[in-house]
This record gives structure tokens, C-alpha cells and sequence, in this order.
């Protein structure tokens, strides 16, 4: 079993409060149909900063993520066939799946 990060980049902000509460209704569905597989539902992003290799730290980072969702899974491909229904991509999002290993 492998953990696996899905962070997401871009994706539509909802305009109305009903909008609004439709795509949170989306994001709790796909909550639900991974199951156990959640290990961190995780959170959008807000304010970002970028710190160079001399420490010089600079406001905004050039990835443009918008959050993140950590998921268990047997591997990167199944963690990747998870994501396919993610909500964000309804919004013109994209996601990103790394797998993750333990090392310490």
C-alpha cells in the first residue's frame, strides 16, 4: 500500500453561494465514494511565498497549486485512476499524483 499526494492547480471559484454549496456537495461525494482510502482530505491553498537557496524569500510561488488531498492506494496508477473523478476537473483544474515513501 503507498501513500499517494494529489495536489491541485487551478479550478473555477464558485461565483454564488449556491454554487458554491454544489461544489462543496461534489467534493464531499468523492470523499465518499474513496472511502478508507482518505488518509488527509486536505485543504485548499491560500497565501504562498518562495524561499530561494540563499534564503531570500519572494511572495507568490510559480507552481500556482491550489491544494491538496493525501490518499492510500495500492500504487501511482490507482491513485491515479482515484483523481479521474476528482471534482476540480469539472472546474478546468488538473491534478498531480506523486507517490510518497517513508524514510524516516
Amino acid at each position: 500500500m503507498a501513500n499517494c499526494l494529489l495536489v491541485f492547480k487551478g479550478g473555477s471559484v464558485p461565483e454564488t453561494e449556491e454554487e458554491q454549496q454544489a461544489v462543496m456537495s461534489a467534493w464531499g461525494a468523492w470523499f465518499a465514494t474513496l472511502g478508507e482510502a482518505v488518509i488527509d482530505p486536505g485543504n485548499p491553498f491560500g497565501g504562498s511565498m518562495t524561499v530561494g537557496p540563499d534564503g531570500t524569500a519572494t511572495d507568490g510561488a510559480g507552481s500556482e497549486l491550489t491544494g491538496y488531498t493525501v490518499l492510500a492506494a495500492e500504487n501511482l496508477a490507482a491513485a491515479t485512476e482515484m483523481a479521474k473523478t476528482c471534482p476540480i476537473l469539472a472546474g478546468g483544474g488538473t491534478i498531480e499524483v506523486y507517490e510518497t515513501f517513508d524514510v524516516m
